[in-house]
């Protein structure tokens, strides 16, 4: 994790609290912007890399360590900030 990464604490949360967690967290964050997603849920495992593929978000990496799960993403255009607004 970078210092300019934005960390998001899922754990204890289960499917589907970690992957609506993610999707608030990135509303309004420009292209470009790290997250790094907590969860211990095994099954965010399958949920967070499906979210990704289906909104156009970047899973950097994906790290288990006693039955935590360390995922770095890279926000997408899909969630860009409207420049209208």
């Amino acid at each position: 994790m970078t210092s300019d990464s934005i960390k998001i604490d899922a754990t204890g949360l289960l499917c589907p609290m970690p992957v609506l967690k993610l999707q608030k967290s990135l509303r309004g964050l420009v292209p470009g912007t790290r997250i790094v997603l907590i969860a211990t849920d095994p099954i965010s495992y399958l949920d967070v890399r499906h979210y990704c593929e289906t909104n156009g978000h970047k899973l950097l990496n994906v790290k288990e360590e006693d039955n935590q799960f360390t995922y770095e993403l890279k926000v997408g255009k899909k969630f860009a900030p409207d420049p209208e607004t």
